[in-house]
Protein backbone atom coordinates (compact mmCIF):
# COMPACT_ATOMS: atom_id res chain seq x y z
CA UNK A 1 0.00 0.00 0.00
CA UNK A 2 1.40 3.51 -0.84
CA UNK A 3 0.66 6.86 1.38
CA UNK A 4 -1.99 7.59 -1.82
CA UNK A 5 -3.90 4.94 -1.35
CA UNK A 6 -6.53 5.18 1.64
CA UNK A 7 -6.23 2.90 4.27
CA UNK A 8 -9.38 0.57 4.53
CA UNK A 9 -11.68 0.84 7.18
CA UNK A 10 -14.06 -2.11 8.59
CA UNK A 11 -17.23 -1.92 9.92
CA UNK A 12 -15.91 -2.77 13.55
CA UNK A 13 -12.89 -0.17 13.15
CA UNK A 14 -14.98 2.69 11.82
CA UNK A 15 -17.15 1.98 14.95
CA UNK A 16 -14.32 2.04 17.46
CA UNK A 17 -13.26 4.72 16.22
CA UNK A 18 -16.42 7.15 16.50
CA UNK A 19 -16.90 5.85 19.97
CA UNK A 20 -12.70 6.64 20.37
CA UNK A 21 -13.08 10.29 18.65
CA UNK A 22 -17.21 10.49 21.59
CA UNK A 23 -14.57 9.76 24.47
CA UNK A 24 -11.84 12.39 22.93
CA UNK A 25 -14.74 14.56 23.07
CA UNK A 26 -15.75 13.65 26.78
CA UNK A 27 -15.79 16.74 29.57
CA UNK A 28 -12.40 16.26 31.34
CA UNK A 29 -14.50 16.42 34.82
CA UNK A 30 -16.45 12.85 33.40
CA UNK A 31 -13.62 11.78 32.05
CA UNK A 32 -11.80 11.64 35.51
CA UNK A 33 -14.67 9.63 36.77
CA UNK A 34 -14.27 7.11 34.32
CA UNK A 35 -10.73 6.84 34.31
CA UNK A 36 -7.47 7.83 36.93
CA UNK A 37 -5.35 10.29 34.95
CA UNK A 38 -1.89 10.07 35.41
CA UNK A 39 0.68 12.84 36.99
CA UNK A 40 3.99 12.46 36.59
CA UNK A 41 6.96 12.56 38.94
CA UNK A 42 7.15 16.41 37.72
CA UNK A 43 3.46 16.96 39.00
CA UNK A 44 2.44 17.28 35.06
CA UNK A 45 -0.75 15.43 34.34
CA UNK A 46 -1.61 13.47 31.58
CA UNK A 47 -4.44 15.31 29.21
CA UNK A 48 -7.53 13.31 30.08
CA UNK A 49 -8.47 12.10 26.67
CA UNK A 50 -5.03 10.97 26.35
CA UNK A 51 -5.42 9.28 29.52
CA UNK A 52 -8.65 7.49 28.48
CA UNK A 53 -7.14 6.30 25.07
CA UNK A 54 -4.07 4.31 26.89
CA UNK A 55 -6.76 2.66 28.91
CA UNK A 56 -7.96 1.38 25.90
CA UNK A 57 -4.40 0.66 24.35
CA UNK A 58 -3.49 -1.22 27.30
CA UNK A 59 -5.88 -3.61 26.87
CA UNK A 60 -4.45 -4.47 23.06
CA UNK A 61 -2.57 -7.25 22.23
CA UNK A 62 1.12 -6.09 22.13
CA UNK A 63 2.88 -5.60 19.10
CA UNK A 64 6.14 -7.17 20.65
CA UNK A 65 4.51 -9.78 20.82
CA UNK A 66 3.99 -10.39 16.94
CA UNK A 67 5.87 -10.77 14.19
CA UNK A 68 7.44 -8.04 12.63
CA UNK A 69 5.50 -8.47 9.54
CA UNK A 70 2.27 -8.86 11.87
CA UNK A 71 2.76 -5.63 13.74
CA UNK A 72 2.96 -3.97 10.56
CA UNK A 73 -0.25 -5.05 9.82
CA UNK A 74 -1.54 -4.37 13.50
CA UNK A 75 -0.22 -0.62 13.22
CA UNK A 76 -1.67 0.40 9.92
CA UNK A 77 -5.01 -1.03 11.39
CA UNK A 78 -4.16 1.33 14.04
CA UNK A 79 -3.89 4.18 12.01
CA UNK A 80 -7.01 3.76 10.57
CA UNK A 81 -9.15 4.34 14.03
CA UNK A 82 -6.44 6.93 15.49
CA UNK A 83 -5.08 8.46 12.62
CA UNK A 84 -5.68 12.08 11.23
CA UNK A 85 -8.37 11.46 7.96
CA UNK A 86 -6.06 12.73 5.19
CA UNK A 87 -6.70 16.58 4.57
CA UNK A 88 -6.77 17.57 0.68
CA UNK A 89 -3.60 18.09 -1.13
CA UNK A 90 -3.20 20.34 -4.67
CA UNK A 91 -0.21 17.75 -4.73
CA UNK A 92 0.67 14.78 -3.95
CA UNK A 93 3.29 12.53 -6.19
CA UNK A 94 4.32 9.51 -5.85
CA UNK A 95 8.07 8.91 -6.59
CA UNK A 96 10.99 6.81 -7.01
CA UNK A 97 14.32 7.50 -5.76
CA UNK A 98 16.29 4.87 -7.42
CA UNK A 99 17.50 1.73 -5.50
CA UNK A 100 13.86 0.42 -4.47
CA UNK A 101 13.41 3.62 -2.41
CA UNK A 102 10.36 5.37 -2.86
CA UNK A 103 8.66 8.43 -1.37
CA UNK A 104 5.78 10.56 -1.54
CA UNK A 105 5.89 14.48 -1.98
CA UNK A 106 2.95 16.45 -0.28
CA UNK A 107 1.93 20.14 -1.02
CA UNK A 108 -0.96 21.70 0.07
CA UNK A 109 -1.22 25.09 -1.50
CA UNK A 110 -0.26 26.08 -4.69
CA UNK A 111 3.22 27.44 -4.06
CA UNK A 112 5.58 25.31 -1.25
CA UNK A 113 7.46 28.10 1.75
CA UNK A 114 9.85 25.15 1.80
CA UNK A 115 10.48 21.55 1.66
CA UNK A 116 10.83 19.24 4.72
CA UNK A 117 12.32 15.60 4.40
CA UNK A 118 10.42 13.36 6.91
CA UNK A 119 11.18 10.04 8.15
CA UNK A 120 8.22 8.07 10.15
CA UNK A 121 8.33 6.78 13.66
CA UNK A 122 8.32 2.89 14.49
CA UNK A 123 11.37 1.81 15.93
CA UNK A 124 13.26 1.21 12.67
CA UNK A 125 10.77 -1.86 12.16
CA UNK A 126 7.40 -0.77 11.95
CA UNK A 127 5.95 2.38 10.00
CA UNK A 128 5.38 3.27 6.32
CA UNK A 129 4.20 6.11 4.29
CA UNK A 130 0.60 4.54 4.11
CA UNK A 131 0.44 4.77 8.25
CA UNK A 132 1.59 8.33 8.56
CA UNK A 133 -0.38 9.50 5.12
CA UNK A 134 -2.92 11.64 7.80
CA UNK A 135 -0.30 13.09 10.30
CA UNK A 136 1.88 13.95 7.32
CA UNK A 137 -0.93 16.10 5.28
CA UNK A 138 -1.44 17.76 8.49
CA UNK A 139 2.09 19.28 8.73
CA UNK A 140 2.02 20.11 4.92
CA UNK A 141 -1.16 21.54 5.71
CA UNK A 142 0.02 23.98 9.17
CA UNK A 143 3.44 24.35 7.47
CA UNK A 144 2.83 25.79 4.05
CA UNK A 145 5.72 23.58 2.98
CA UNK A 146 6.08 20.74 0.67
CA UNK A 147 6.55 17.26 3.04
CA UNK A 148 8.90 14.46 1.58
CA UNK A 149 7.70 11.06 2.94
CA UNK A 150 10.50 9.00 2.64
CA UNK A 151 9.31 4.91 2.42
CA UNK A 152 12.86 3.84 4.08
CA UNK A 153 13.89 0.10 4.75
CA UNK A 154 13.15 -1.18 8.16
CA UNK A 155 14.54 -4.21 10.49
CA UNK A 156 15.05 -7.17 10.64
CA UNK A 157 14.88 -7.15 7.40
CA UNK A 158 17.28 -4.06 6.71
CA UNK A 159 19.02 -3.80 9.82
CA UNK A 160 21.45 -0.87 10.71
CA UNK A 161 22.79 0.63 8.27
CA UNK A 162 20.10 0.47 5.82
CA UNK A 163 17.61 3.28 7.33
CA UNK A 164 20.74 5.83 7.43
CA UNK A 165 21.66 4.97 3.94
CA UNK A 166 18.18 5.36 2.63
CA UNK A 167 17.51 9.05 4.83
CA UNK A 168 21.16 10.18 2.84
CA UNK A 169 19.53 8.92 -0.53
CA UNK A 170 16.29 10.78 0.35
CA UNK A 171 18.39 14.08 1.07
CA UNK A 172 20.63 14.00 -2.10
CA UNK A 173 17.48 13.44 -3.87
CA UNK A 174 15.29 16.29 -2.17
CA UNK A 175 18.49 18.53 -2.62
CA UNK A 176 18.46 17.76 -6.39
CA UNK A 177 14.68 17.95 -7.23
CA UNK A 178 13.81 20.95 -4.81
CA UNK A 179 14.18 24.03 -7.63
CA UNK A 180 12.46 21.75 -10.14
CA UNK A 181 9.11 21.15 -7.71
CA UNK A 182 9.66 25.21 -7.31
CA UNK A 183 10.54 25.29 -3.35
CA UNK A 184 12.85 28.18 -2.54
CA UNK A 185 16.87 27.62 -2.56
CA UNK A 186 18.53 26.70 0.44
CA UNK A 187 14.59 26.48 2.49
CA UNK A 188 15.24 21.91 2.73
CA UNK A 189 15.00 20.83 6.41
CA UNK A 190 15.28 17.19 7.95
CA UNK A 191 12.58 15.97 10.45
CA UNK A 192 10.98 12.92 12.04
CA UNK A 193 9.40 11.38 14.57
CA UNK A 194 10.42 9.24 17.21
CA UNK A 195 13.26 6.72 15.03
CA UNK A 196 12.63 9.19 12.59
CA UNK A 197 14.39 11.84 14.55
CA UNK A 198 16.90 9.60 15.47
CA UNK A 199 17.50 9.59 11.26
CA UNK A 200 17.09 13.26 10.65
CA UNK A 201 19.24 14.01 14.23
CA UNK A 202 22.14 11.63 12.57
CA UNK A 203 22.03 12.66 8.84
CA UNK A 204 22.35 16.25 9.72
CA UNK A 205 25.73 15.08 11.77
CA UNK A 206 26.55 13.82 8.51
CA UNK A 207 25.59 16.96 6.53
CA UNK A 208 27.22 19.47 8.87
CA UNK A 209 30.02 19.58 5.89
CA UNK A 210 28.23 19.62 3.28
CA UNK A 211 27.90 22.46 1.11
CA UNK A 212 24.33 22.09 1.29
CA UNK A 213 23.44 21.39 4.53
CA UNK A 214 19.20 21.22 6.42
CA UNK A 215 18.01 24.50 7.08
CA UNK A 216 16.80 23.01 10.27
CA UNK A 217 16.50 19.34 12.34
CA UNK A 218 13.01 19.30 13.53
CA UNK A 219 12.86 16.55 16.14
CA UNK A 220 9.84 15.07 17.48
CA UNK A 221 9.94 12.44 20.77
CA UNK A 222 13.61 11.71 18.94
CA UNK A 223 15.04 8.25 19.58
CA UNK A 224 18.73 9.73 20.83
CA UNK A 225 20.23 7.05 23.57
CA UNK A 226 19.96 3.57 22.87
CA UNK A 227 22.87 2.93 25.39
CA UNK A 228 21.87 4.57 28.47
CA UNK A 229 18.83 5.09 31.02
CA UNK A 230 17.43 7.90 32.17
CA UNK A 231 14.57 8.56 34.46
CA UNK A 232 11.75 8.99 32.58
CA UNK A 233 13.12 5.45 30.89
CA UNK A 234 11.99 4.19 34.06
CA UNK A 235 9.40 5.81 35.09
CA UNK A 236 7.65 5.35 32.21
CA UNK A 237 8.40 1.41 31.53
CA UNK A 238 5.08 0.09 31.60
CA UNK A 239 3.82 3.17 28.99
CA UNK A 240 1.11 2.10 27.37
CA UNK A 241 2.23 3.70 24.56
CA UNK A 242 6.08 2.70 24.66
CA UNK A 243 6.82 0.36 27.21
CA UNK A 244 10.35 -1.18 27.75
CA UNK A 245 9.85 -4.35 26.47
CA UNK A 246 8.48 -2.86 23.25
CA UNK A 247 11.74 -0.51 22.98
CA UNK A 248 13.96 -3.99 23.64
CA UNK A 249 11.99 -5.69 21.11
CA UNK A 250 12.80 -2.74 18.58
CA UNK A 251 16.26 -2.07 19.41
CA UNK A 252 17.12 -6.10 19.33
CA UNK A 253 15.81 -6.18 15.86
CA UNK A 254 17.43 -3.33 14.50
CA UNK A 255 20.47 -3.27 16.15
CA UNK A 256 23.41 -6.49 15.40
CA UNK A 257 25.55 -7.44 17.93
CA UNK A 258 28.15 -6.27 16.73
CA UNK A 259 27.31 -2.82 16.79
CA UNK A 260 28.00 -0.12 19.60
CA UNK A 261 24.81 1.11 21.11
CA UNK A 262 27.25 4.40 22.44
CA UNK A 263 28.16 4.74 18.61
CA UNK A 264 26.75 8.37 17.46
CA UNK A 265 25.63 6.92 13.82
CA UNK A 266 23.18 4.79 16.35
CA UNK A 267 22.75 7.50 19.20
CA UNK A 268 23.37 11.12 18.27
CA UNK A 269 23.69 12.17 21.36
CA UNK A 270 26.87 10.99 22.04
CA UNK A 271 28.79 12.85 19.08
CA UNK A 272 31.66 13.79 20.54
CA UNK A 273 30.98 17.34 18.81
CA UNK A 274 27.74 19.54 17.75
CA UNK A 275 28.80 22.61 17.02
CA UNK A 276 27.87 24.33 13.38
CA UNK A 277 25.24 21.66 13.27
CA UNK A 278 21.63 22.83 11.88
CA UNK A 279 18.97 25.11 13.85
CA UNK A 280 17.11 22.75 16.40
CA UNK A 281 13.59 22.06 17.09
CA UNK A 282 13.18 19.23 19.90
CA UNK A 283 10.17 18.09 21.36
CA UNK A 284 9.12 16.08 23.94
CA UNK A 285 6.08 14.82 25.59
CA UNK A 286 5.36 14.18 29.72
CA UNK A 287 4.40 10.77 29.88
CA UNK A 288 6.78 9.70 27.21
CA UNK A 289 9.87 7.22 28.18
CA UNK A 290 12.07 8.62 25.88
CA UNK A 291 11.67 12.34 27.42
CA UNK A 292 14.79 12.49 29.17
CA UNK A 293 17.18 11.63 26.10
CA UNK A 294 15.36 14.39 24.00
CA UNK A 295 15.88 16.79 26.98
CA UNK A 296 19.58 15.51 27.08
CA UNK A 297 20.25 16.33 23.20
CA UNK A 298 18.39 19.80 23.59
CA UNK A 299 20.67 20.58 26.29
CA UNK A 300 23.91 19.46 24.32
CA UNK A 301 22.70 21.34 21.47
CA UNK A 302 22.19 24.10 23.22
CA UNK A 303 25.74 23.78 25.28
CA UNK A 304 27.53 23.58 21.78
CA UNK A 305 26.10 26.72 20.32
CA UNK A 306 23.14 25.53 17.78
CA UNK A 307 20.43 27.42 18.21
CA UNK A 308 17.66 25.12 19.59
CA UNK A 309 13.67 25.58 20.42
CA UNK A 310 12.75 23.17 22.98
CA UNK A 311 9.17 22.04 22.92
CA UNK A 312 7.69 20.42 26.17
CA UNK A 313 4.00 19.09 25.69
CA UNK A 314 3.55 17.71 29.69
CA UNK A 315 0.26 15.84 28.81
CA UNK A 316 1.21 14.11 25.85
CA UNK A 317 2.59 10.62 25.73
CA UNK A 318 4.84 9.04 23.13
CA UNK A 319 3.65 8.81 19.37
CA UNK A 320 1.16 11.33 19.69
CA UNK A 321 1.36 12.43 16.41
CA UNK A 322 -0.76 9.59 15.83
CA UNK A 323 -3.65 10.36 17.90
CA UNK A 324 -4.62 13.73 16.83
CA UNK A 325 -8.05 12.27 15.75
CA UNK A 326 -8.74 11.16 18.97
CA UNK A 327 -7.21 13.90 21.21
CA UNK A 328 -7.73 17.97 20.53
CA UNK A 329 -4.49 18.31 22.88
CA UNK A 330 -2.35 15.86 20.43
CA UNK A 331 -3.86 18.08 17.50
CA UNK A 332 -2.96 21.59 19.00
CA UNK A 333 0.90 19.73 19.61
CA UNK A 334 0.99 18.84 16.37
CA UNK A 335 -0.16 22.51 15.43
CA UNK A 336 2.44 23.81 17.72
CA UNK A 337 5.52 22.02 15.91
CA UNK A 338 4.04 22.76 12.39
CA UNK A 339 4.03 26.77 13.32
CA UNK A 340 7.42 26.54 15.05
CA UNK A 341 9.12 24.62 11.60
CA UNK A 342 7.35 27.50 9.61
CA UNK A 343 8.72 30.40 11.78
CA UNK A 344 12.11 28.56 12.05
CA UNK A 345 12.49 28.29 8.02
CA UNK A 346 10.80 32.10 7.60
Amino acid sequence: MNAATATRVSAGDWVQRQLGIGMGKLPASLVKRLVKVPVNADGEQMAPEIAMLMSVVAKAPDFSDLSPVEARAAELKAAAIYGERPLPMNVVEELQLGGGLAATRYRARASSAGLVVFFHGGGFVLGSRAAYDGPVRLLAHHTGMDILSVEYRLAPESPYPAPHNDAMAAWEFAVAHAAGWGVPDGRIAVAGDSAGGNLAAVLAQKLRDSRQKPALQALMYPVTDLAGSRPSNREFADSPALTAKQIAWFTDHYLPPSVERADPRVSPLFADDLTGLPPALVTVAGFDPLRDDGLAFAAKLTESGVPTELIREPGLVHGYLSYTALSATSSDAVKRVASAIASAMA
